[in-house]
């Protein structure tokens, strides 16, 4: 299976470069904090060469062994977990559900920084992100200068060109999630060439497009508003790079055409599946655009920068969004943040790993409808915009999922198709 390929090769190679990158910094760390810098990054290689050995041979799953806030909930999931298995002995690298052993890595990579200070706040996929963002300069340019040029008359579109603009970056934002880190290893997966260019040429490998129910939603909260109503739309983001100023381009757009009057962006409150956005990464980007030398970018990165001191953008991270559960258990896991979603009138979710979470990652029948594989979860009306980068579907037309897999049987895995699936 796809996931057997993913523990097997992709992680180990995730952690060959983990442990790459922290040999690469050892003269900073040196230089910063002494011996004491040196003998951290000792440790926490050690940590993680014994990690990755763990994961080669197939080895149980161990209990959390750190003290940060979420060790507990962990610890707790793996007891869940070991009462699963129903006695077949402990859960290991091999034998326990993709979705949580491939979560559980990414917490012990934290961990072993996390324990090795004065090292513990280094982000081993930050140079991986800014790299990404970078090599997609072309295609960030294209994306601002187009976004720029149609706020000049964003005032006097008509409600159908109104229209056209979001399918168009929604799209945008879609594709954009080609462009993951955790899914190529590491590797090279910028967007290298204007993102608007292509669109029509990709509509067929929308395999849902729930894009006019979308708009109905949002035109119609911007129809009739009630008192004092806000509309509000969260966007539960998935990498930085590229997709990040995706992302934010529809935010913008969602505001600028009133579609929108307060935008929430939820991101990790720590580095996660090599490529997903922290807050460092969300502020480093509009930092970025905002000191470009290309007049379109820089323009975009000053509204944001005063779109979040005005307040109408918010960033928000919470722990619930690194814990290996399923999103059916957020009320009770995390309910101050499903309390929060509950305030939204619109919930994004971007990418694969949310895809994932919310439909408990089970090998679904294609055709299972969406709110059934969501298995209650619905804090708000929601959308999921992503890429197919794992074996996991639900929601499509009788045959359709039958009919790709019989000329392309990898066509859940490559990123090639994308959703936009929404549930009212």
């Amino acid at each position: 299976s796809f996931a057997y390929f993913t523990i097997k090769d992709r992680l180990p190679q995730i952690l060959t470069r983990v442990i790459d990158t922290l040999h690469r910094h050892k003269n900073e760390f040196f230089e910063e904090h002494g011996e004491k810098g040196v003998e951290a990054e000792k440790r926490a290689i050690s940590f993680l060469s014994k990690l990755r050995n763990e994961v080669q041979t197939d080895k149980p799953v161990t209990p959390l062994e750190d003290e940060l806030p979420d060790t507990a909930l962990w610890n707790q999931y793996l007891d869940y977990q070991r009462n699963l298995s129903n006695g077949n002995g402990e859960p290991s690298w091999f034998q326990a559900p993709w979705l949580y052993v491939e979560c559980y890595m990414y917490r012990r990579i934290h961990a072993a920084l996390a324990q090795n200070p004065p090292i513990d706040h280094f982000d081993v996929f930050k140079e991986a992100k800014a790299q990404n963002f970078f090599e997609s300069q072309q295609a960030v340019i294209a994306l601002c200068t187009y976004f720029q040029e149609l706020l000049k008359n964003i005032k006097d579109l008509n409600e159908k060109q109104l229209q056209e603009e979001l399918f168009k970056l929604l799209q945008v934002t879609l594709w954009g999630n080609k462009c993951d880190l955790s899914f190529s290893a590491g590797e090279d997966s910028s967007q290298k060439s204007s993102p608007l260019q292509s669109l029509e040429d990709l509509t067929p490998y929308i395999l849902v497009n729930d894009m006019e129910k979308l708009w109905s939603l949002l035109i119609n909260a911007k129809k009739n508003p009630t008192d004092n109503s806000i509309v509000r739309v969260d966007i539960i983001l998935d990498n930085a790079g590229f997709e990040l100023v995706t992302d934010l381009v529809l935010a913008d757009f969602l505001l600028s055409s009133k579609l929108a009057d307060e935008i929430y962006f939820h991101g990790k409150s720590i580095p996660w599946y090599v490529s997903d956005t922290t807050k460092h990464d969300f502020n480093w980007t509009i930092k970025q655009l905002q000191s470009a030398n290309h007049m379109w970018m820089s323009r975009c990165g000053i509204n944001w920068e005063g779109n979040l001191k005005k307040g109408v953008w918010v960033y928000h991270d919470h722990m619930f969004w690194t814990l290996p559960h399923e999103f059916s258990s957020m009320a009770k896991v995390a309910p101050d943040l499903y309390a929060d979603l509950q305030k939204s009138n619109l919930l994004l979710f971007k990418g694969d790993l949310n895809y994932r979470k919310l439909t408990g990652d089970r090998k679904w029948e294609y055709t299972v409808p969406f709110y059934q594989a969501l298995n209650k979860f619905h804090p708000a009306p929601l959308c999921s915009v992503r890429t197919l980068k794992s074996d996991t579907q639900v929601g499509l037309k009788p045959g359709q999922g039958e009919k790709i897999q019989a000329s392309e049987p990898e066509w859940m895995i490559k990123g090639k198709y994308g959703i936009v699936q929404f549930d009212a």
